[in-house]
């Protein structure tokens, strides 16, 4: 090693010692530096015992819970799940030994519709109602130190049966649940719940169990919006009505009124929960609509309370219906329940507002009954149809009698009132109009009452057949679901206004509808007056546009109800039509100058009804103008002077 390189060595270990002494730091911050590793360290242990702490605790209220909710049931936290299937020759439904109830139920006798093959190739002969998570019941009990809910419990099941089963949850000291169900002979599914030896476990005050009720309602028509336009959560109060919730959007209501019934309505088939005891007041319930291609229409939700006795003295009866919505059937499910009750679950059946509801409830149901015995359904609807028609006819005829008359003696009018042509003689014209009519015996208005008459029948008839079960998956001529729209052309995608699809019987409806208005356009025109025509020009407009605005109302509405418009109003155009081709109008023109001979000869007949009471109103009008024509000459006259 030569004298440079120990040099160098000397200056580099000169440097860093230098460095090192430069950069150490003073006694005030060595002082600092060693409280802050102090302060680290108690933060550091401190930190470390408060986790510990936590989780401890953490531990404690978990292990406290859970004692809380189980420690009476604590043989019945763990167990093997089991599936029973009860049945008969309408349902098929499955209870599970893990909670107790039904978590499965098909619906037997109905088409399943698989909607995601819309050619029907891969239908099946059940409606599976709902099925694993789509559904979920609790039955929540709140003690003095216990919280027990059923569905973290296993039940054992005993006394099997094709339409019996019991499910008993076991509890400390000879403590027990038990759910015994049993299937009726066509719907009906009726729960006990029982308790015993509980009855020390809950306050004097606390008899009531809490019922959770939840059900994701799946899509079974291939109409996803005309379905879900029918699927509602119903309810029927004790002391009065049913009552439901929003279909069109989401909705979250509490009950004012203690409750018999809560229904997951959609539109052909329901699950509907029954209380002996009532469901009390406040009972919240929820409907949230789902998306469309979900394969849900919608999500209801209900938490209910309902009477419990911890003595087992008396159990918790329940009923349940898990069936179609058919007038008939829903009819019969009060007979056949055991709470003595006016359940009036036909409700669940919508017919339409009072009066529509009663042409349906008293006439349309029993027509359709009979003859849906005898025939296909669409042969009833045109044989419904023409029923209708006949029973209708003779205000028809009246009607259009009516215009006939008023059309023959339009020239005679005409002539009669050319000179009240000004807009302030519209009145003298209008009297002029309503003599002749009295000299004739003619009425304007004897035409319009019929017209009303068949007003509320069309109505009915929108209401009834979208609810009607039977026209499911009937098929007719072209349309393969009376129930559902019938398309001609599809595609993937919705098309404001109009959706993903373009109905034939539609098409059809507003084809007629635009015939029927052609017809009535032709006959009113025939019968204006002077300048009416022009007054009325609006009015025919909107005539031929309502065939327009019914296409896209109606589109998505099922094949039955536009077939069955399609067949009224081509009867309807096909009446007005013979009835113009058949009327001898010189023969009734010549009645009319008879008529009007007779009347000149008894000056006492005066014109009746409410063209009578018209006339009178026109001419104490006009009595009331004259009276202020003349007060505004005089007081002309008085500034004058």
């Amino acid at each position: 090693m030569d004298k440079n390189t120990i040099t160098g060595f000397v200056l580099m270990a000169l440097v860093l010692f230098g460095f090192a002494w430069w950069q150490q730091p003073s006694k005030e911050q060595i002082a600092q530096q060693r409280k802050q590793f102090v302060a680290d360290s108690i933060a550091t242990a401190k930190k470390a015992q408060k986790d510990k702490e936590d989780s401890f605790k953490a531990e404690q209220v978990k292990q406290a819970v859970a004692l809380d909710t189980t420690k009476l049931f604590y043989e019945a936290l763990e167990g093997k799940k089991q599936d029973i299937v009860l049945k008969n020759n309408r349902v098929a439904l499955t209870l599970s030994s893990k909670g107790g109830v039904v978590t499965k139920a098909i619906i037997k006798n109905y088409v399943g519709h698989n909607i995601a093959v819309k050619d029907g190739s891969k239908d099946l002969p059940y409606v599976t109602l709902f099925d694993g998570n789509d559904q979920s019941l609790n039955f929540a009990l709140a003690a003095k130190a216990n919280n027990i809910e059923t569905k973290d419990l296993y039940f054992t099941p005993t006394n099997k049966t094709d339409s019996t089963v019991t499910f008993t949850a076991h509890a400390a000291q000879g403590k027990s649940l038990t759910l015994t169900y049993k299937l009726g002979k066509d719907y009906l599914l009726h729960l006990s719940v029982k308790a015993q030896g509980m009855e020390g476990l809950f306050t004097p005050t606390n008899n009531q169990m809490e019922v959770e009720w939840l059900d994701k309602v799946r899509q079974q028509e291939r109409g996803f919006s005309f379905e879900n336009r029918y699927a509602t959560l119903t309810y029927k109060k004790s002391e009065g009505g049913t009552s439901y919730l929003s279909e069109g959007a989401e909705k979250e209501e509490t009950t004012e009124d203690a409750t018999d019934w809560v229904a997951f309505k959609n539109q052909f088939f329901s699950a509907v929960m029954i209380s002996k005891d009532n469901f009390s007041s406040g009972a919240k319930l929820k409907s949230v609509p789902q998306d469309k291609s979900s394969g849900y229409l919608k999500q209801y939700e209900a938490n209910m309370k309902t009477a419990f006795d911890p003595s087992g003295k008396k159990p918790s009866e329940f009923e349940f219906y898990f069936g179609p919505n058919d007038f008939r059937k829903l009819q019969a499910v009060e007979a056949e329940s055991t709470f003595g009750k006016n359940l009036e679950m036909q409700r669940l059946v919508y017919l339409g507002w009072p009066l529509f509801r009663i042409i349906n409830r008293w006439f349309t149901i029993y027509v359709f009954d009979f003859l849906s015995k005898l025939f296909p359904m669409g042969i009833v609807l045109i044989l419904i149809t023409l029923l209708l028609k006949a029973i209708t006819y003779p205000m028809v005829k009246k009607s259009y009698m009516s215009s006939a008359k008023m059309r023959v003696l339009k020239p005679k009018l005409d002539e009669a009132t050319k000179q009240f042509n000004g807009k302030e003689d519209q009145m003298k014209k209008q009297q002029a109009m309503m003599q002749m009519y009295s000299e004739y015996g003619v009425s304007p208005l004897s035409g319009c009452l019929p017209m009303l008459i068949q007003a509320p029948i069309w109505i009915a008839m929108f209401n009834f057949v979208p609810n009607a079960i039977q026209l499911r998956g009937e098929s007719f001529l072209w349309m393969k679901d009376l129930s559902t729209y019938d398309p001609i052309v599809e595609w993937g995608h919705n098309v404001w206004l109009i959706g993903d699809h373009i109905s034939l019987t539609c098409i059809l409806f507003c084809a007629a509808n635009l015939l029927y208005s052609w017809f009535t356009m032709q006959q009113q025109k025939d019968q204006m007056v002077g300048s009416q025509g022009d007054q009325m020009k609006m009015m025919q407009y909107m005539m031929l546009f309502m065939p327009l605005f019914f296409f896209f109302v109606f589109n998505d509405y099922s094949s039955g109800l536009n077939f069955y418009y399609f067949v009224s109003l081509f009867f309807s155009a096909a009446i007005m039509w013979a009835l113009r081709k058949t009327t001898n109008e010189e023969k009734l023109l010549a009645y009319l100058e008879n008529r009007r001979e007779e009347n000149k000869n008894n000056p006492k007949k005066k014109m009746g009804g409410l063209a009578a009471r018209m006339q009178a109103l026109q001419e104490l009008q006009a009595k009331k103008q004259e009276d202020i024509r003349r007060r505004q000459e005089e007081l002309n006259k008085r500034k004058k002077y």
